[in-house]
């Protein structure tokens, strides 16, 4: 998200990458805060690192860890810094219940990197606004490693080949483009918005509507078959909230036939 997120801040803002690699600061969340610094007269930190966990202890405690500890660490720096404006990118996973098939240490510890982000920026008077993103992808491979499932289509869609799907149910998915979430975020830094807002595409979803979406993209032939001796995937969608959008006069612009085309035309325009 970092990446493609610094040239639309750049076409207003000087701005600076912090991360492990690749970055113009060294900066580890993992690390204690005194190893922790950033530049004099940043006015806004937008923190969009996250550990998405797994099921062992290990993975459990990395994701609070960076998720949570890193969080307020971050908080900290930030205030120290005299920074005006902190924005957490979290997650709608923070919303989900826990009889959701969904619910796990990532929902668990991006909730807790909520809760203890409002509460030392209400203690600290330091200006916060808490962006929770759907699920995100893009027109490059790296979204792969967290969506891999809908590039699992897409590549059979790219290649004409038949699209399974398990269970009869056809399950609804939100998804948002991620040249709609920056420049969602672009709107929230420049308005100075405040807040903790879902930040989700208008429309759901079927996993069929995408597999269609996606053989249109390509020009080819597959069809999608559901295996009913299969278990049924379960539904992942939202409460459907506007609210961020109407406060910044934007709303998300790229349906997903209109992302599979984008999706399609760079990986041809890359071959």
């Amino acid at each position: 998200m970092g990446r493609a997120l610094k040239p639309v801040l750049s076409e207003f803002s000087e701005v600076i990458t912090a991360g492990r690699k690749d970055c113009d600061i060294n900066f580890d969340l993992t690390d204690t805060v005194d190893k922790m610094s950033i530049p004099a007269d940043v006015d806004t930190i937008i923190h969009t690192a996250a550990h998405f966990g797994g099921k062992s202890v290990s993975d459990m405690l990395d994701a609070e860890l960076v998720n949570v500890v890193g969080t307020l660490n971050l908080c900290q720096v930030a205030k120290e810094a005299t920074v005006k404006h902190f924005i957490l990118i979290s997650s709608m996973s923070a919303c989900v219940k826990e009889d959701s098939a969904y619910y796990g240490i990532y929902a668990i510890s991006k909730r807790h990197s909520e809760e203890v982000a409002k509460f030392y920026c209400s203690t600290h008077s330091l200006s916060l606004t808490v962006l929770r993103p759907s699920q995100i992808y893009g027109n490059d491979e790296r979204f792969n490693l967290h969506q891999p499932f809908i590039y699992s289509m897409i590549d059979k869609a790219q290649k004409g080949e038949d699209i399974t799907i398990y269970g009869s149910h056809d399950a609804l998915r939100n998804y948002i483009h991620i040249d709609d979430l920056t420049a969602i975020i672009s709107n929230v830094v420049r308005k100075k918005l405040e807040g903790v807002y879902s930040c989700t595409h208008t429309e759901n979803v079927t996993y069929s509507q995408i597999a269609e979406a996606a053989f249109h993209a390509f020009n080819t032939k597959g069809s999608v078959h559901f295996l009913k001796d299969k278990p049924a995937i379960p539904d992942n969608i939202f409460e459907k909230d506007d609210s961020l959008y109407e406060k910044i006069g934007f709303y998300p612009q790229v349906s997903i036939e209109e992302g599979m085309q984008r999706i399609a035309h760079y990986r041809k325009s890359s071959l």
